[in-house]
């Protein structure tokens, strides 16, 4: 008897990727608009993709059932 499919959560899923080795990464935060005030360093941190905490990776792997 086969199961229910379940639906990946669209936004979730563009904002985060899963890594090789099935690492969770996130993109930061505030990177859209208001960054000319910043420094060139500043800007250049809101492009590298971060480690999620272990607590939102359990969160977000039930959100993206089937990965990215």
């Amino acid at each position: 008897m086969a199961k229910y499919k379940l639906k990946t959560h669209k936004g979730t899923q563009k904002r985060i990727s899963i890594s090789g080795s099935g690492k969770i990464m996130r993109t930061k935060g505030g990177k859209s608009h208001l960054r000319r005030k910043r420094s060139a360093r500043a800007k250049r941190l809101y492009d590298e993709m971060l480690v999620a905490s272990t607590s939102d990776a359990r969160r977000l792997r039930k959100l993206i059932p089937y990965g990215v």
